[in-house]
């Protein structure tokens, strides 16, 4: 064995002992688990991560409201900033690996995987979020009333919760909108809390020092008036002015935890600058999760076996290197889900299982062409050099047309809002790149350590059948 056939003996070795270690269904120590340093360190966890039709949770695709005046550069900017919102407020819903993208110019999808209250968080969501405290006078109205007021805010009631200047109460006395002393960007943090007599949800907040500055001028001196605390036009609450109020205070109501959670969370990540409206929402039981991931492994690890199979029978001994390259495929495609991470879903199961016959695929043209120069009276040695170098074209061909579709198919996924075709393109191109490494280099090597050495060469001499001729 010379030096770069051992180097590559090497190479081999390692990285399918590497991807085995990772591939493993094991809880990972901390120091191995850092080997996916670009993840957060909460994520680090090298466990596959599953989507939405596997463990259950919500989808919910959200688009700007048509009526927006927002064009250009401008909707652009108002989408990423709403993305930005958005992705807050699924975190302070504390949400286990949550993914919120753009898709395409002007939508932004959310998946929650094992969501308990899809509802609530439906509402969280599309909340334009515009939280206003409201002069009310000696003439509050009731809280869940909705009001206009002299502060514009996103539109779209049916849609986005958001209600439009059109709707709403006037204020009896003027007849004019209610007036605006200060918008949520006067807020600093909103929290739930409960109350110490009744344990009832509510909700805390702290203004910032402008904030803080305006309330506190304002309710020196309006001692007796109400002040409404109004989020999206509706009124959470409308206390009475006691006392000078000096940079915090609490929303009290009839909330359940969650909803006071969902209040408190839309307080705290501010205004969407665009209204959004839930163009489709999908939710996916746990139960078909855990029935569809049984189904998959079931169905893939009987289709492994039989490629297995397949190749031991009909290709004998190279069929049999080609099997542990097959099973270095495999593990090297889940270590790098892992390491990446890949998000699976029965699409990327798919795409996956394909990449598999794509590998497949390559070691038949390479065995194949193998066989015909043995036909022709070449010495294994021989055919073993001219099986690869004659099939590796058809081989580049079928991998670089196969990347260049999934390629298609993961740009127009994107576009489109189909995150489940997406899906299926992620793990068909890591497949493929990785088949065109196991398929060609590894099984390669293996087959030079088997079959290029001198002893081997005259053990087979005239046992062809060894090499399924």
């Amino acid at each position: 064995m010379n030096r770069r056939h051992l180097i590559s003996v090497i190479i081999v070795v390692v990285v399918a002992l590497f991807a085995l270690v990772i591939a493993l269904p094991f809880q990972h120590p901390q120091w191995m688990s850092n080997v996916a340093f670009w993840q957060p360190k909460e994520f680090r966890d090298l466990e596959l991560k599953q989507g939405l039709d596997l463990q259950g949770g919500l989808q919910v695709l959200l688009e700007a409201d048509p009526s927006t005046p927002l064009t250009g550069e401008e909707l652009s900017s108002a989408m990423d900033a709403a993305k930005v919102i958005v992705d807050n407020r699924v975190n302070g819903l504390g949400v286990s690996e949550p993914l919120v993208q753009r898709q395409g110019e002007n939508r932004i999808i959310v998946e929650l995987p094992g969501i308990d209250d899809p509802n609530q968080a439906i509402s969280t969501l599309r909340g334009t979020g515009l939280l206003e405290f409201v002069e009310m006078g000696q003439n509050p109205v009731g809280q869940g009333a909705l009001i206009q007021t002299d502060v514009g805010g996103a539109s779209s009631a049916s849609a986005t919760g958001a209600i439009s200047d059109t709707l709403g109460l006037l204020n009896p006395v003027t007849n004019q909108p209610f007036h605006t002393i200060m918008t949520g960007a006067a807020l600093k943090s909103a929290a739930v809390g409960f109350n110490n007599t009744t344990s009832q949800p509510l909700i805390t907040f702290e203004l910032n020092d402008e904030g803080r500055q305006i309330f506190r001028d304002y309710t020196a001196s309006h001692i007796g008036d109400a002040v409404a605390i109004v989020m999206d036009k509706t009124v959470l609450s409308a206390p009475v002015i006691r006392s000078t109020i000096d940079g915090s205070g609490q929303i009290e109501g009839s909330y359940t935890t969650d909803e006071a959670r969902s209040l408190a969370v839309q307080m705290q990540y501010g205004a969407l600058p665009v209204a959004l409206n839930v163009v489709d929402s999908r939710s996916v039981g746990a139960t078909l999760g855990a029935d569809s991931v049984q189904k998959s492994i079931l169905a893939g690890v009987i289709g492994v076996f039989v490629v297995l199979l397949f190749m031991a029978v009909f290709y004998r001994l190279p069929g049999l290197l080609a099997d542990i390259a097959l099973i270095t495929f495999i593990l090297i495609n889940l270590a790098v889900f892992k390491l990446i991470p890949i998000t699976l879903t029965l699409a990327g199961i798919a795409g996956f299982l394909l990449a598999i016959g794509m590998a497949v695929d390559a070691n038949v043209l390479i065995f194949e062409r193998m066989k015909e120069e043995v036909r022709a009276g070449k010495s294994v040695k021989a055919a073993v050099d001219a099986g690869f170098n004659r099939a590796w074209t058809s081989i580049l061909d079928s991998n670089l047309s196969t990347l260049i579709t999934a390629g298609i198919l993961y740009y127009f996924g994107g576009a489109f809002g189909a995150s489940t075709v997406r899906g299926f393109a992620v793990t068909l191109i890591i497949g493929v790149l990785i088949s065109m490494f196991t398929a060609v280099f590894v099984t390669r090597v293996l087959m030079r350590l088997v079959f290029q050495r001198r002893s081997a060469e005259k053990s087979m001499s005239g046992k062809n059948w060894v090499l399924g001729v």
